[in-house]
């Protein structure tokens, strides 16, 4: 038995994300696809005062239909001090802040990013350390010409998946029948609704990026991962787009 997960790399992704990564034995991180503007991949929410606020990672699109994620350069090195920045502004009063903040700020500060999957991996892999999830985390080389379903089999079977996990947007255009055949099965997470969480700044109306959980809620945060019965407005894990 072997559980895969699939997905494009994201920025500071919400927790559902990593409620995916915690369910399987290794998440393979597939961005040898089509960069998509407005996005998950170079951008989220946070929280302020006065309403929610996106934080989005400047990159350099030279051709939008044959650009992968894995190619896509960052062109504008400041936004990394304006996040931290911005961060600090409003969460400094949140409960774990001060706890986490020289882990996100050695990445916020630490280093000179120049193409986005290298900020994803970054984050993906300190969120996934502060969460405690242990998965396997790789990435999946390109592959030949294939539909969405022949491609992910794929990647399954190099893997040596047996189980291969999904969001439910999937529903809509995988081949079930052709994984079954190849002796993989297929799962969809369910994150329509996850619990809600104590925060400084109120209720939670609209899922934000999971640091807001951490610094709210500190090492209880995994403890929220799992779908309770909030009726929140989900993120939802983006469909895998397969060019």
């Amino acid at each position: 038995m072997k559980k895969v997960f699939i997905s494009q790399s994201n920025y500071i992704p919400w927790r559902g994300y990593f409620h995916a990564i915690s369910s399987v034995d290794e998440f393979i991180v597939y961005d040898e696809v089509q960069y998509t503007r407005r996005d998950w991949r170079n951008r989220n929410r946070i929280t302020t005062p006065a309403g929610d606020l996106w934080l989005s990672i400047p990159v350099e699109v030279k051709n939008r239909f044959h650009q992968k994620i894995s190619e896509a350069r960052i062109s504008d090195s400041s936004w990394a001090r304006n996040h931290w920045k911005t961060l600090q502004t409003n969460y400094a009063k949140s409960p774990w802040f001060k706890t986490y903040a020289p882990l996100f700020k050695a990445l916020y500060l630490g280093k000179e990013y120049t193409q986005l999957r290298e900020v994803n991996y970054d984050f993906i892999e300190l969120i996934c350390f502060i969460l405690e999830i242990k998965t396997k985390i790789t990435f999946s080389p390109d592959l030949p010409p294939g539909n969405r379903s022949e491609r992910l089999l794929a990647i399954c079977k190099k893997a040596g998946a047996t189980d291969y996990y999904s969001g439910p947007a999937a529903k809509n255009y995988l081949d079930e029948e052709l994984f079954r055949s190849q002796g993989v099965n297929i799962h969809y997470f369910d994150y329509s609704a996850y619990k809600p969480y104590p925060r400084r700044q109120g209720v939670l109306s609209a899922e934000l990026s999971v640091l807001d959980l951490i610094f709210n809620t500190g090492p209880d945060a995994a403890l929220y991962l799992k779908p309770g019965h909030a009726e929140l407005v989900s993120q939802d894990i983006p469909e895998l787009i397969l060019s």
